[in-house]
């Protein structure tokens, strides 16, 4: 097999029609794991990679739906069987010789997009649209599964010219940035002297590399949830606890939080549901928010209020809540050996033109907690921009990408492993 483009084309375009939302990707980490075991990895799965009690964000309910979904569509049971209920991978590549470590890692999940039905759409017109209604990998992680393989088929072939060893993570659940901390907790990485990590397209088009993201935000994901007490509104609206109204002025407080002087800081209330029916007290609520900051410790400032205020207001309307960590990222900042190097290598590809020292991210990755996981270990963490024209934003029905910088993602990862293992 030869990484050629024709290939990864074939493989992004298999992935693309086969999405599945985070913590579901069974047939998507089933599949990865055919080609690795062909390819020769030892592969790790379930607990010899996620902490249970780091999972964020995983419902039962969408579990038992993808895995009968993916039994469905062919996900072969062994593979199931070693994951135990826990998507995603890490394949280990081991040369035997002294040598660094060197983790790299990609995202596999998809987003809740129902992808576009317009004739001229490529996966359209070229028939690897998504087969499961309701999800789409509007988002390029099929792109990244493709490098990932791509990047794993050129270890295999230069496996006598490597020393060390290469562990490549296919992360469950990166929308909502819910599936690096487990992984990180499990300890998997904690032996690697470089991060790799990198989106496709973004804020990047064909043809420019940014070897230098900048701000990236620490981020919290928060359910609150309230329970009160039922009672008929017009007859005995004293005997009920008001879950609503607790809700309510819990998302009114949320919002008068005061910002830290050290730096940014954000918060948003993204849902709020509650009460069971006109004419009954409501007895329950839910809120799903989330806090950024502008690192590690304003962010944990945003947590540390919201949590006080959703404390107090159950206090004061006389109701029992829990809060929940649905997702979580950090800040994280490159380091510079490797911005040098991704510069270096991505301004000798044949597709890139541009390679861009700086840009302000603005936003939120959860590779982030598996970089800074790797440093505070004293290793060395990098996550860049592959620039890719795109045919619509990114999380939208007619979301597409320009199939031609896999590749030059491929050469990119490749290149960093032979500098960095040669």
């Amino acid at each position: 097999m030869n990484i050629d483009l024709p290939q990864l084309v074939a493989w992004r375009r298999e992935f693309h029609r086969f999405p599945e939302i985070g913590w579901t990707e069974f047939w998507t980490t089933s599949r990865i794991a055919d080609y690795l075991e062909e390819m020769g990895f030892e592969l790790f799965f379930g607990p010899d990679i996620i902490h249970p009690d780091f999972v964020r964000g995983r419902s039962q309910g969408a579990v038992d739906a993808g895995l009968k979904n993916a039994i469905a569509y062919g996900a072969k049971q062994k593979w199931l069987d070693k994951m135990a209920g826990y998507t995603g991978c890490v394949a280990v590549f081991d040369s035997g010789k002294p040598g660094k470590t060197v983790a790299l890692r990609f995202d596999i999940d998809c987003v809740n997009v129902t992808e576009t039905d317009h004739a001229e759409h490529i996966p359209n017109h070229f028939g690897f649209r998504s087969l499961n209604d309701g999800f789409m990998h509007a988002c390029g992680h099929d792109g990244h599964i493709t490098i990932g393989l791509g990047t794993a088929l050129w270890i295999a072939q230069n496996k006598d010219k490597l020393t060390g060893k290469v562990k490549l993570v296919f992360q469950p659940a990166e929308e909502g940035v819910r599936g690096a901390a487990a992984i990180a907790a499990s300890g998997i990485i904690d032996d690697a002297d470089y991060f790799l990590s990198s989106h496709i397209s973004f804020c990047a088009d064909s043809g420019t590399v940014i070897a230098n993201p900048k701000n990236f935000l620490s981020t919290t994901k928060i359910d609150i949830r309230y329970q009160g007490k039922p009672a008929h509104a017009g007859a005995a609206p004293h005997l009920g606890k008001n879950a609503l109204l607790a809700a309510a002025h819990t998302v009114t407080q949320l919002h008068g939080i005061a910002r830290h002087g050290d730096g940014m800081t954000r918060i948003n209330v993204g849902v709020l549901k509650a009460g069971e029916g006109r004419n009954v007290i409501p007895s329950t609520a839910t809120i799903q928010l989330e806090v950024r900051g502008e690192n590690k410790a304003i962010n944990q400032y945003m947590v540390d209020q919201v949590m006080q205020i959703a404390q107090g207001v159950a206090i004061s309307f006389d109701v029992s809540y829990e809060t929940e960590i649905m997702g979580e990222a950090v800040d994280m900042v490159n380091d510079q050996q490797l911005i040098d190097l991704v510069s270096k290598i991505a301004g000798k590809q044949p597709e890139v033109r541009n390679v861009e020292p700086n840009y302000a991210f603005n936003a939120s990755e959860d590779a982030t907690i598996l970089g800074r996981r790797v440093q505070e270990h004293g290793g060395q963490a990098i996550y860049f921009i592959l620039g890719a024209d795109r045919t619509a934003g990114h999380h939208q029905a007619e979301f597409d990408f320009d199939e031609k910088q896999l590749l030059t993602g491929v050469n990119i990862y490749t290149q960093l492993l032979a500098e960095l293992l040669a």
